[in-house]
């Protein structure tokens, strides 16, 4: 919404979508944003006794720029063995119709994006976009794996 709500707007011509743009983006955060500066929380009092790696998305990499959030709010994680992955940074291969349109690149981005989740010997690995985790997850599965996804808003709501 921050960043296509305006150029639509813009490339519409439409004043009115504009303002009612204008209007509502500063009420809109990502969950990590929303959790740590909004609310004012790291601890949200999760309990998850697995060992966990995260793979930060491009998309709040380098749109929403929400920095070390993820992380610091799955440090205070009760119980998490949270191991750092190598290369977080690079891309999964998805980014949207990339996939569709250059599938073999995206499989070969894919392929590294998979060795690295597997060398930290981590039982889940997390996100916090669903197009990374179906890409990831399909990718883990088609190896039989045995290391799954999960979005980060299920591991901050588990009490286990």
């Amino acid at each position: 919404m921050r960043e296509a709500y305006p150029r639509l707007a813009a490339l519409a011509g439409d004043d009115d979508l504009a303002s009612a743009a204008a209007d509502v983006l500063p009420r809109v955060y990502e969950l990590t944003e929303y959790l740590i500066d909004v609310v004012g929380v790291e601890d949200v009092g999760a309990s998850f006794p697995h060992r966990v790696t995260y793979h930060p998305t491009c998309h709040s990499l380098r749109a929403l720029h929400v920095g070390d959030r993820p992380m610091r709010l799955l440090r205070a994680v009760h119980g998490i063995d949270l191991v750092e992955l190598d290369e977080a940074e690079e891309c999964c291969g998805f980014g949207g119709t990339f996939a569709v349109k250059n599938a073999d690149t995206s499989i070969a981005i894919l392929s590294d994006k998979l060795r690295h989740v597997l060398d930290t010997r981590a039982e889940v690995c997390a996100s916090s976009d669903a197009s990374c985790l179906m890409h990831i997850g399909g990718g883990l599965r088609r190896q039989r794996a045995g290391t799954r996804t999960m979005h980060l808003a299920e591991i901050l709501a588990a009490r286990e």
